[in-house]
């Protein structure tokens, strides 16, 4: 039997402060989205909830409170919604590679821990899908 829930869980920490590592995250950003490999899923979009968590390194470089000398949430969500307009997509494991290989992209990102739940499919169930951790090869 399934409860009803509507926090996420906690990931494990990404931030490190002795190793100048900055936790840059996302929450609960759902959209609608068309995905699914059956043909009701093909026809209808649906929506789904994707979490982002980021292990970003600081560097020596200060902040100075400049948006360009940070990762910027809004971006990655932005990116979020251009990797989704481009048109349908089977699985939630393609999505959220794809989504990690965009976070990745960006030098400063060293980690990319991103979950993918479709949130209307089992009728006693909050939310099924995946949650992929990809690390960037040196």
């Amino acid at each position: 039997m399934a409860t009803e829930s509507t926090a996420s869980p906690v990931p494990a920490q990404i931030a490190d402060g002795a190793n100048k590592i900055r936790h840059v995250f996302i929450r609960d950003l759902v959209i609608d989205c068309s995905i699914g490999i059956y043909t009701h899923e093909k026809e209808h979009e649906q929506r789904v909830r994707i979490n982002l968590d980021l292990a970003v390194g600081e560097g020596d470089m200060r902040i100075n409170d400049d948006i360009r000398n940070v990762i910027s949430y809004e971006d990655m969500a932005k990116g979020i919604e251009a990797i989704i307009a481009q048109g349908h997509i089977n699985l939630v494991e393609t999505l959220a590679e794809k989504i990690a290989d965009m976070c990745l992209q960006d030098q400063r990102v060293s980690v990319a821990r991103v979950r993918v739940e479709k949130l209307d499919i089992i009728a006693n169930a909050a939310s099924v899908g995946v949650e992929i951790e990809r690390v960037k090869n040196k």
